[in-house]
């Protein structure tokens, strides 16, 4: 699609009358909120997550169900409250799902807490693939769009991050296979893989943020943008930026292997942060 017939970021959005989304409260959902209220303050956006994003409520039609994605129970009564909210509020138009929530943890897996490596599994992957299979019946019959957040990990074996890294891994490719079944459905599918980014995510991940390598990091705004960019071109994947785009090029060049010795390499010279070591 030639750069001047790409609609803008304020005519992609309001190709949607309602938005639902996951991990809202904090770091790039946040900003996902904040960007598209901006520009189209009556879109109805619904958010699941443990907790309430912190907003005036009252400057955007926002609608907050609480979740916890270790949950099955409480995903299933949290999307179906989403139904409820849409056939009552929206019933017409195209709906925008974005599943962004998602952790990680940083140390040797054989050191790691084990409940909270099979939490990373449950909230990357699990509750992505749920949330996903139970909206994606409203989706088809209203047209629409899915937005998944994996990452630049995913290209690689990603030793000292083990876990996080195959569940985002999973996430991209997962992404791609539902695209192609989607193909002709009028539902698009659209994977963003950020590097690092300025959320709270490498706090819980217990990773020091000043040891992260400069030049491929984000703030959550650039990722939003990036992502909406991405979605008006209809892509099917998008790597925020260019630094990152030639890494992930050539992890998928070399043998895993070799990527995987090097990426030990490379993560284990991050920090940990106070108190994890």
């Amino acid at each position: 699609m030639p750069l001047d017939d790409r609609p803008s970021l304020s005519e992609v959005i309001k190709g949607f009358s309602a938005v639902v989304l996951t991990g809202g409260s904090s770091g790039i959902g946040k900003s996902f909120i904040k960007l598209m209220g901006k520009v189209q303050p009556a879109l109805l956006i619904c958010n699941l997550s443990r907790r309430s994003p912190d907003m005036i409520s009252e400057e955007l039609n926002l609608r907050h169900v609480p979740c916890d994605f270790c949950q099955s129970s409480q995903i299933e009564s949290g999307v179906e409250s989403i139904l409820s909210m849409l056939n009552r509020e929206e019933p017409e138009g195209r709906v925008l799902l974005i599943n962004n929530s998602g952790y990680g943890s940083y140390g040797r897996f054989l050191e790691a807490d084990l409940g909270n490596e099979l939490g990373i599994l449950e909230v990357n992957i699990r509750a992505l693939v749920e949330v996903t299979g139970r909206l994606l019946p409203t989706l088809k019959a209203r047209g629409g769009a899915i937005i998944n957040i994996a990452s630049t990990a995913a290209f690689q074996p990603t030793p000292f991050m083990a876990t996080y890294g195959a569940s985002k891994a999973f996430v991209l490719h997962w992404s791609l296979a539902l695209r192609e079944e989607l193909r002709g459905s009028g539902v698009h599918v659209l994977a963003v893989c950020p590097g690092p980014t300025s959320t709270g995510f490498g706090t819980r991940a217990g990773v020091k943020s000043d040891s992260v390598p400069g030049g491929v990091g984000h703030t959550p705004d650039d990722v939003v943008k990036i992502s909406l960019r991405a979605l008006a071109a209809r892509r099917s994947l998008v790597v925020c930026g260019w630094k990152n785009r030639l890494v992930a090029t050539f992890a998928s060049l070399l043998p895993k292997t070799w990527i995987a010795n090097i990426a030990a390499r490379i993560i284990g010279r991050v920090k940990p942060a106070e108190g994890k070591a």
